[in-house]
């Protein structure tokens, strides 16, 4: 724990002032309203007790009910004592309800290993958690500094610009009201508020790769590019968020127009595929599978538009949840089972 503020700390210092703003205009922004139940997910680090805390104060004043959730991954011995602790510190602020959720998470196997694995356990029990409690939304802390290493590390895994979009700060179920203030500013808030915050020493281990980028590739940057970095991808993320916002819609119009769809079978004209630009085309091909089933690779969608680009008389696909097939002029996507018209 960091050490508490001194005692001649002011009343509402700038950091107080502009975290507690953010997240007055964040859930704002997302529709949240007098009466509505918003969680908190708090690990009691700079970061997420100071947006708890901000929350608290700012719920208090609109009338919005604030809780949290503790997810406990158990993957350090001493998170189960510090998230009790942590508990009584929220309710003491006025959160409420506060829950420890404890998940088990998988070590070293799948696609991103345990980091990705704690991720996805995370975001599975806040939003079973909002389900069951009846929250409108789940407050996440990441900040300035999280968005500049998730749009740098999009980069350098060349994994397409919806990764390079980053973090956005309404997601559905999930609210960032954090994502333009810097981790200095958390740091600064809980420093003003009196505060002790977690210091995570898994945030300083250089075998996770987001440390790396955080410790020594990104002050590298800034050393030899000059200071900026940083504010500087998280601008060039918000910037292809607003590219990816309207090439969405025009391929969602598109696909209302092209796709017809019955019980267990959808159809696109391959003509009027083709006429498409790639980008449109590849997300209308997304679309279609995405009726069936999630989770498609460019390399799934890059062999549908095959069958529209390059079409010689291929047999049929068989990807995950879904058999693609062309007729004439027609583009099939089938299914064994019968699905719901729209679910994409």
């Amino acid at each position: 724990m960091t050490p508490p503020a001194s005692q001649s700390r002011p009343r509402l210092s700038p950091a107080m002032a502009d975290v507690r703003r953010a997240v007055r205009e964040n859930w704002s922004a997302a529709g949240a309203v007098l009466g509505d139940l918003v969680l908190v997910a708090c690990s009691g680090g700079a970061d997420s007790l100071a947006l708890a805390a901000a929350a608290a104060f700012e719920g208090e004043r609109a009338g919005i009910r604030v809780g949290a959730v503790i997810v406990e991954h158990g993957l350090q011995e001493a998170t189960a004592e510090l998230s009790v602790e942590l508990k009584l510190r929220l309710e003491a602020l006025g959160l409420n309800p506060v829950e420890i959720q404890t998940v088990k998470v998988p070590q070293g196997s799948g696609t991103g290993g345990t980091e990705a694995a704690a991720r996805d356990a995370r975001y599975a029990t806040l939003t079973a958690a909002a389900q069951r409690l009846g929250a409108k939304f789940v407050l996440l802390g990441h900040t300035l500094n999280d968005q500049g290493e998730t749009v740098l590390l999009g980069l350098t895994r060349g994994s397409g610009p919806r990764s390079i979009a980053g973090m956005e700060p309404i997601d559905g179920l999930f609210l960032r009201p954090l994502l333009a203030l810097s981790r200095q500013t958390t740091e600064s808030f809980c420093k003003d508020s009196g505060l002790e915050y977690w210091v995570d020493p898994h945030n300083s281990d250089p075998n996770f790769t987001r440390v790396r980028i955080r410790q020594t590739v990104l002050p590298l940057l800034e050393a030899e590019v000059g200071p900026g970095v940083t504010e500087a991808l998280a601008r060039t993320a918000a910037l292809l968020r607003e590219d990816l916002e309207l090439l969405d819609h025009l391929a969602a119009e598109q696909f209302k127009v092209l796709a017809s769809i019955s019980a267990r079978q959808l159809d696109l004209p391959a003509d009027q595929l083709l006429a498409l630009h790639p980008a449109l085309r590849s997300r209308v091909i997304l679309l279609a599978l995405s009726t069936f089933k999630t989770g498609f690779s460019k390399t799934h969608i890059d062999a549908v538009a095959e069958l529209v680009t390059n079409w010689h008389g291929q047999k049929e696909l068989a990807l995950p949840g879904v058999r693609v097939v062309r007729h004439g002029n027609t583009l099939a996507f089938k299914s064994p089972k019968t699905f719901q018209p729209g679910a994409c």
